[in-house]
C-alpha cells in the first residue's frame, strides 16, 4: 500500500466513511449513506481474484469503517477529556483504537466477499447482490453482540426517517442494514458497469421497487391502542455532570427531583438516570418513604433512577416504581452494562485508573424482567444505552407473551448523556429510540438529564420534545399499544435468514455454471 493510487483511494475511502455522520440524527440525510457504501462497494468489486487485490479490497474497508465509526463517535473524546482527564491526544488515540478495532469487521466482510467469489467462480453480480450484502449484515451483527457489543449508528439507523422504515416492523434494523447494502451494491455495479447490459436495465428497477416496498410497508399498523391513555410528566432536571456527583451538590440534586416530583401529581412521572446521584444505601433515610407517600396518596406512579445498594460489593442501576398498586418498590435493573462506565473488561484497569470518572462494577441480572402495571398500561424499561438493543427489547416483550403475562404497551428509556456535552449523542440516540418505536409499533418515553426528553409515538414520529439544556418537564398524554409485529416475533433471525439465504444462493449459482 505505498503507491499513491492506493494511498488515494485509503484517503478517499477515510472520508467517505466520514461522511457518513451526515446520514444520522440531527442531519437524517439518509441517501448519503447509500452513496457512501455504493462507493465502497464500486472499489470492493473492481478488485481482481488475486489475495492481493482482496488484501487492498480490505484495507480499503477498514478505512471506510475507521472514518465512519470515528467521526459518529467522536463525542466520546469530549467525555474522555472533560471528565475523565485524559490529554486530548490521548482520547483520541483511545477513540481511533476502539473504531479502528470495530472497522476489522468492515474490513471481513469486504475480503470475504471477493474471497467467496474467487472461491466459487461466480461474477461480480453475484458476489454484489448476495454475498456482500449478507456478509455487510453479519459484520453488523458482530457489532451488536460480539464483547457486549456497541451497535452505534450501525447503518440502519440511517432510515428510521427513509421509505425504508416500513421495513423496520418487519426485519428490524439489522434487516436495515441488509436492504441497505442491498441497494448500495445495486448502485455500485450500475457505477462500474460490472453487470451485463441486461442486468445494467433491471437494477434501477430493483432499487426502485424497494423503496416502494418500504413506503407500502409503512401503510400497515401492526399494533393497535390499548387501554386508556396516561397523563405522564417526563423530567428533565439538566444537572451538569460536573456538579452531579460533587458533594458540594448532592443535597441540591435531592430537593431538586423532590421537588420536581411532587410539583404536580400524574398518572405516571419519571426522572432520568441516577437522577439520585447517590446509593439507596446512602439516600437520607426519609427520603424514599416520602415519595411513596407522595405517590400513595395522589394516586400516582413514580419511577425514579437511583443506584440500588444490595449490601457488599452489590449494586446496580436500576428504576424504582413507586404507586398504590405495589406494596414493594418496583425495581428494574440495567443488564447490559457499558464498558468502562459500568463494569471493567478484563486486562483494562490501568486504562480506568488513568481516568477521573467514577466508575464501578455494577451487578447484572437477567435481561428479561417484568413490566410495571400503571393504571390500565404497562410500562417496560430500559436504561441508557440499553435500548441500542433491540433484539433485547423484543425477547422481553416475547417472553411475556410466551409466559402468559401482560405484554408491555409502552417503553420507556431513562437515560444521562451529560457525559457527552452538547454534542451528536443526544440526537442519535433520539433516533435509536425512533427505531425501537418502528420495530415494537409502541410509543417510547424517555427522561433524561439533558435532552432528549421526548415521546415518540408508534410509526416513529417525535410528538413531543424538550429543548436540550434546559430544566423543564414534559407534560403529555400517552396511549399504550398493543400487537405483535413481525420483528418481535422473530427477531434478528429475519436479518440473518436473509443474509444466509444469499450467500446459499450464491454458493448454488457458482457450483451450477462449473457443470
Amino acid at each position: 500500500m505505498c503507491s499513491l493510487s492506493v494511498r488515494s483511494s485509503f484517503l478517499l475511502m477515510l472520508v467517505a466513511g466520514a461522511m457518513n455522520v451526515l446520514s444520522f440524527a440531527p442531519f437524517h440525510y439518509w441517501p448519503v449513506q447509500i452513496l457512501g457504501m455504493a462507493l465502497l462497494f464500486s472499489q470492493v468489486l473492481r478488485e481482481g481474484e488475486h489475495a492481493i487485490s482482496r488484501k487492498r479490497a480490505g484495507w480499503l474497508a477498514w478505512a471506510y469503517g475507521l472514518g465512519w465509526l470515528t467521526a459518529c463517535t467522536s463525542w466520546l473524546v469530549y467525555a474522555m477529556t472533560v471528565f475523565g482527564g485524559l490529554p486530548g491526544v490521548l482520547s483520541l488515540l483511545a477513540l481511533m483504537f476502539l473504531t479502528g478495532a470495530l472497522a476489522i469487521y468492515v474490513a471481513a466482510a469486504a475480503w470475504g466477499t471477493l474471497y467467496l467469489q474467487h472461491r466459487w467462480k461466480i461474477s461480480s453480480t453475484t458476489a454484489g447482490l448476495l454475498i456482500l450484502p449478507g456478509l455487510w449484515t453479519v459484520a453488523e451483527w458482530l457489532r451488536i453482540c460480539f464483547l457486549t457489543g456497541f451497535p452505534w449508528t450501525i447503518s440502519g439507523y440511517a432510515h428510521s426517517h427513509s421509505p425504508l422504515a416500513g421495513f423496520a416492523p418487519v426485519v428490524g434494523v439489522l434487516g436495515l442494514c441488509w436492504i441497505n447494502a442491498l441497494l448500495a451494491a445495486a448502485l455500485a455495479l450500475v457505477l462500474t458497469n460490472r453487470a451485463s447490459r441486461k442486468q445494467n436495465l433491471a437494477l434501477p428497477g430493483l432499487i426502485v421497487a424497494v423503496f416502494v416496498a418500504g413506503f407500502a410497508l409503512q401503510q400497515i399498523s401492526w399494533t393497535k391502542p390499548q387501554g386508556t391513555a396516561l397523563q405522564v410528566r417526563l423530567l428533565q432536571g439538566n444537572v451538569a455532570q460536573d456538579m452531579k456527583f460533587s458533594q458540594d451538590h448532592l443535597n441540591d440534586s435531592l430537593n431538586l427531583y423532590h421537588d420536581m416530583i411532587t410539583q404536580t401529581p400524574a398518572d405516571l412521572i419519571v426522572t432520568p438516570e441516577t437522577a439520585l446521584p447517590m446509593l439507596t444505601s446512602q439516600l437520607p433515610p426519609d427520603y424514599l418513604p416520602i415519595l411513596n407517600t407522595f405517590a400513595q396518596d395522589s394516586n400516582s406512579t413514580v419511577i425514579l433512577g437511583v443506584g440500588v445498594h444490595d449490601g457488599g460489593d452489590q449494586y446496580s442501576n436500576s428504576v424504582l416504581g413507586m404507586s398504590r398498586q405495589y406494596a414493594q418498590p418496583y425495581r428494574y435493573d440495567k443488564h447490559h452494562l457499558v464498558p468502562f462506565g459500568e463494569f471493567i473488561p478484563p486486562g483494562f484497569r490501568w486504562f480506568v485508573k488513568m481516568m477521573a470518572i467514577p466508575m464501578g462494577e455494577f451487578s447484572t441480572f437477567g435481561p428479561i424482567q417484568p413490566a410495571m402495571k400503571v393504571a390500565d398500561q404497562w410500562i417496560m424499561p430500559n436504561i441508557c444505552y440499553e435500548d441500542l438493543f433491540g433484539e433485547e427489547i423484543v425477547a422481553q416483550l416475547s417472553a411475556q407473551r410466551a409466559a402468559g403475562q401482560p405484554v408491555a404497551s409502552i417503553l420507556l428509556n431513562a437515560s444521562n448523556l451529560a457525559w457527552y456535552g452538547n454534542s451528536f449523542a443526544i440526537p442519535q440516540h433520539l433516533q435509536i429510540s425512533q427505531m425501537r418505536v418502528l420495530e415494537t409499533g409502541r410509543p417510547m418515553l424517555r427522561a433524561t438529564n439533558t435532552g432528549a426528553t421526548a415521546v415518540i409515538v408508534p410509526g416513529g414520529g417525535v410528538e413531543q420534545l424538550l429543548p436540550e439544556n434546559t430544566r423543564a418537564v414534559l407534560a403529555a398524554k400517552v396511549q399504550g399499544y398493543t400487537g405483535m409485529t413481525p420483528y418481535i416475533l422473530i427477531g434478528n433471525l429475519g436479518a440473518l435468514g436473509l443474509s444466509a439465504l444469499g450467500v446459499l444462493l450464491a454458493f448454488l449459482l457458482g457450483r451450477r455454471s462449473k457443470k
